[in-house]
């Protein structure tokens, strides 16, 4: 394995206890450090998750504030480049971004996404209102990194391909989709929007996750993994605490896009550009 090109999603189970929360990312920086990985994925909520907007509200913070940085200093400590999946930043009195942060092995931020698409959704009985916490973001984020040139998301963020195609359309090798995707969700989509996402854009695709029961109102999907541009999935968490890792192999990425070169074919002419 190219261990300089080498990616970790991590799948972990948070609550409300934020020292705990930080002590499982501490283990899956462990884990994915002895396995080689330059960089490791966390899932949205790695910090906290609790059962209602009120909560999360009052966790919320500049990402320059002292609890983000208690999980920036996870990358210096295990020298680890680390994607933080979904971290309640403050954004006004009343609402905060959730926002995707990657991180380098000094522990300094190199990126930051706000999540664009908000979960407002009834599923059954279950509501979920993610703006009545949660304020919208508006750019489109693609760095670079250790592993590659990544795409940032979260989550519900994964149902509208036109921000992957956007994404690999500026450059993107890996989609990284960190997630808290709800038990009755994951079973139906999970899997096939993650595929269909890397097979459209010809990118890997490294989805962390959350999984198991939180609360008495939340339970998660899991099933962490890393699916490739042809869309196979070359990795995945089996249930609960764990890390799935995959070598980004950039010469892969090139000969599917020989292949089917779909990136040259799209007709930005008649559909306007991704």
């Amino acid at each position: 394995m190219d261990q300089s090109r080498l990616i970790a999603v991590g799948q972990m189970t948070s609550g409300d206890d934020v020292d705990r929360n930080l002590d499982a990312c501490a283990r899956l920086c462990r884990a994915a450090k002895q396995q080689g990985a330059a960089l490791l994925s966390l899932p949205e909520n790695f910090a906290f998750l609790g059962r209602g907007d009120g909560e999360t509200l009052a966790r919320m913070e500049p990402l320059d504030g002292p609890l983000f940085a208690r999980f920036r200093a996870l990358a210096r400590d295990h020298q680890l480049w680390l994607s933080f999946g979904g971290f309640p930043e403050r954004a006004s009195d009343t609402h905060a971004h959730n926002a995707h942060v990657v991180v380098d092995d000094a522990g300094n931020i190199r990126a930051v996404y706000r999540k664009i698409h908000l979960f407002d959704v009834e599923l059954g009985v279950s509501q979920y209102r993610e703006s009545a916490a949660i304020m919208p973001g508006r750019e489109v984020v693609v760095a670079n990194s250790v592993v590659g040139r990544l795409g940032l998301s979260v989550c519900y963020d994964l149902r509208f391909p036109g921000l992957y195609q956007t994404m690999s359309a500026r450059g993107a090798e890996v989609l990284l989709v960190p997630a808290a995707f709800t038990l009755m969700t994951g079973k139906e989509h999970w899997e096939p929007l993650l595929r269909a996402r890397a097979i459209e854009n010809q990118c890997f695709v490294a989805a962390a996750a959350q999984t198991g029961r939180h609360n008495d109102r939340r339970d998660t999907y899991g099933h962490a993994m890393i699916v490739d541009p042809w869309g196979t999935v070359v990795a995945q968490c089996r249930d609960g605490e764990g890390i799935a890792v995959a070598t980004v192999d950039a010469d892969w990425i090139a000969t599917v896009r020989r292949r089917i070169p779909v990136h040259a074919h799209r007709r930005a002419d008649v559909y306007g550009p991704a």
